[in-house]
C-alpha cells in the first residue's frame, strides 16, 4: 500500500504539482489550503508525512506544526518561500523534521519524503523489535514484563526484571555494580552496591540451572556483570 501524504499550501498551483508528482509514485495525497483545514485533516486521518507551508491563512504553518505535535509524531517537512535561517530554525524548534526552501525541485521533495519515511519506518521497526528480546531459550517481553525460559515463565520482582532487561538488551557489555545501581535504582538511591549483588544472586537463583555456574548473567571479575 502506498504512503499517505498531507500537502498544505495556499498556492493551489504548487499543491496541484506536488500532488500529481507524488501520485505518479503511487502515493495517496490529501490537500489543505489553510491552517485550520490542515489541522482537521491531521486529526481525522493517519498520514506518513505532512508537507506544510510556513505562510498559511487562518493559522500559520508553525502553529499548525506545534499543534500537530501535541497529538502526533508524524514526520513534518516545512515549505518556506524565504531562505531566512530563522525560519528554518524556528520550524525545527516547533517540531518539524526537515525544511525545503521554495522554489524547489519536485525531485528533491520526493527524495526527502522517501528518505524521511524510510528512516521513520526503520526506527519504528527497531522499536518494535526491542519490545520482545530473545536470547537462546530465554524470552523477555518488555511490555508484559514477563520472562520465560523454554516456554516456562519465571517470576521476577520489578528490579530483578529491570536488571535482566538492561543486560539482555546489551549482551556482552559489562556493567559495573555502581553503573547498575545508577541505571536501575537511580542516582539518588540511598543504598550501596551490595543491593546489586543481592539482586544478581536472586536473579541467578531463578534463571540459572546452576546458580554457582551461571550461563546467562556472568561476572567479569573486578569489573562487573554482563549477559553472555
Amino acid at each position: 500500500m502506498g504512503q499517505r501524504i498531507l500537502v498544505v499550501d495556499d498556492e493551489k498551483t504548487i499543491v496541484k504539482g506536488i500532488r500529481f508528482s507524488l501520485e505518479q509514485d503511487g502515493m495517496e495525497v490529501d490537500c489543505a489550503y489553510d491552517g485550520e483545514e490542515a489541522l482537521e485533516l491531521a486529526k481525522q486521518n493517519h498520514y506518513d508525512m505532512v508537507l506544510l507551508d510556513v505562510m498559511l491563512p487562518k493559522i500559520t504553518g508553525f502553529e499548525v506544526c506545534q499543534q500537530i505535535r501535541e497529538f502526533s509524531g508524524v514526520p513534518i517537512v516545512m515549505l518556506t518561500a524565504r531562505g531566512d535561517d530563522m525560519d528554518k530554525i524556528l520550524g525545527l524548534e516547533y517540531g518539524a523534521d526537515d525544511y525545503i526552501t521554495k522554489p524547489f525541485n519536485i525531485l528533491e521533495v520526493k527524495a526527502r519524503i522517501k528518505a524521511i519515511i524510510r528512516r521513520t519506518n526503520r526506527g519504528r521497526e527497531e522499536k518494535e523489535k526491542t519490545r520482545v528480546v530473545e536470547k537462546g531459550n530465554m524470552r523477555l517481553d518488555c511490555d508484559g514484563r514477563r520472562v520465560s525460559i523454554d516456554g516456562r515463565e519465571i517470576n521476577l520482582t520489578a528490579k530483578e526484571f529491570e536488571v535482566l532487561e538492561l543486560l539482555m538488551k546489551n549482551p556482552g557489555k559489562v556493567y559495573s555494580r555502581e553503573k547498575l545501581l545508577q541505571l536501575v535504582w537511580g542516582s539518588d538511591y540511598p543504598g550501596d552496591v551490595r543491593t546489586v549483588d543481592v539482586h544478581i544472586r536472586r536473579l541467578r537463583e531463578k534463571i540459572e540451572s546452576v546458580p554457582g555456574e551461571p550461563v546467562y548473567v556472568r561476572t567479569k571479575w573486578g569489573v562487573g556483570y554482563y549477559f553472555a
